[in-house]
């Protein structure tokens, strides 16, 4: 057996990143950037008001309070969305609303707030400063800086910056299609009528919603019997895809046959058995340059390890720059019995208390129990080495999803 890094190192040296296109930056959320966002245009386009007020010269405002107001001409009305018309000189103000753009003459905006206005005059208030309340053209994004880096998410703040600089077609890495293969005479799909000696094929859900998850396009190819024949039909089929995932018959059991299966198909097999728990009868290997996993067919198993192995592969050939879930420590709130050699990966509930990180089982670690995933927040990595971790103790914990007070 070999150590979760070395099969990760050897699973990521094989895999290849996708090929980009454009797509509309209506449709671009999740995806990755195959390339630098650099802004064409300056942001705001020109002197704008950050306010609803007047945009005046503010030294005509010196000294001005409500005792000794200061009355300036309005000379024209600016509303968002157009432009100014006139010069605003001494003893002048423009009215304006907020994103306009200002007018030239102008050094300040006046708040609305610190007026009164009488037919075409209007009374401040409040001595203004020098560039108050102005938005500077250029002061958010100038033209030619980079604002994107090439294998981000594109998240919706992300969307939301590429609108503002006007890019509505958007350069991603394609999505991989990750064909998925059930197998073993005991699964039944979902819909089909079955007898006492079935389960259903919960698998092919979960590593389809796992794919999706990451980025990827699931094919589902159903289930494949215990047969060299209907194994090699199914495979083979999945080997067209960018991605073939088989959970299932990659144990040693009689019935077990799809490693030979691959290896008759042209698979070039690189690894087999991780030391690992929940987990060690992983497969990998290649086809013409595609990544092929064989995973096991326990339900949680199967998860496990589509989340230390597939998943960073997926995101990989997307053409993501962070492909591993993020690590903390947290305090151990229960005394952890563990057999030494292999490393563990227990479902976890992590919390937030008092500023600091606490992390406890789901309970039963049955590799069949999917209620200890439903449960989880987090795994919680035990090491290989040593057969008990006492409460209080400091562990890795790898987080999954939202960490709740």
């Amino acid at each position: 057996m070999i150590s979760v890094e070395e099969a990760q190192k050897i699973i990521l040296e094989q895999v290849i990143q996708m090929n980009s296109e454009r797509v509309f930056l209506s449709n671009s959320l999740g995806r990755t950037l195959a390339e630098d966002i650099v802004s064409g245009l300056d942001h705001p386009p020109w002197d704008t008001s950050a306010m609803d007020g007047y945009a005046l010269r503010f030294s005509d405002t010196e000294g001005a309070s409500r005792e000794h107001p200061r009355p300036l001409k309005i000379i024209e009305t600016i509303p968002a969305g157009k432009l100014p018309q006139k010069t605003v000189g001494p003893g002048e103000a423009a009215r304006i609303m907020t994103g306009a753009p200002l007018p030239k003459g102008a050094n300040a905006i006046g708040m609305v707030e610190d007026t009164e206005t009488m037919d075409d005059t209007v009374r401040i208030f409040a001595t203004a400063e020098e560039g108050e309340y102005i938005r500077v053209k250029g002061e958010a994004i100038r033209q030619g800086d980079p604002v994107l880096k090439k294998g981000s998410k594109i998240r919706p703040a992300e969307i939301a910056m590429m609108a503002s600089i006007g890019k509505s077609v958007v350069p991603v890495f394609q999505q991989p299609r990750v064909a998925i293969l059930s197998t073993g005479d005991e699964l039944a799909e979902l819909d089909e009528p079955r007898g006492l000696d079935k389960i259903l094929n919960s698998n092919g859900y979960g590593l389809a919603a796992q794919v999706l998850e990451a980025g990827g396009l699931p094919i589902n190819l159903g289930i494949a019997k215990d047969s060299k024949t209907h194994l090699q039909e199914k495979i083979a089929s999945g080997l067209s895809a960018d991605f073939l995932i088989i959970s299932g018959g990659v144990s040693m059991g009689d019935y077990d046959f799809v490693l030979e299966v691959l290896e008759s198909l042209g698979v070039t097999l690189r690894l087999w058995k991780v030391a690992m728990k929940p987990g060690k009868p992983i497969a990998f290997g290649t086809k013409d340059g595609r990544p092929v996993f064989g995973l096991p067919g326990n339900p949680v198993s199967s998860m496990v390890t589509f989340e230390q192995f597939v998943r960073p592969s997926i995101l990989k050939a997307s053409g993501r720059t962070h492909i591993f879930r993020p690590l903390i420590t947290a305090v151990l709130k229960e005394d952890i019995h563990k057999t030494p050699g292999r490393r563990q990966f227990l479902r976890a509930i992590v919390s937030l208390e008092n500023g600091t990180y606490h992390v406890c089982s789901t309970g039963d670690q049955g590799s069949a129990i999917l209620m200890s995933l439903v449960m989880a927040n987090a795994f919680m990595i035990l090491p290989e080495e040593g057969d008990c971790i006492n409460a209080g103790e400091k562990v890795y914990v790898q987080i999954l999803s939202e960490i709740t007070a």
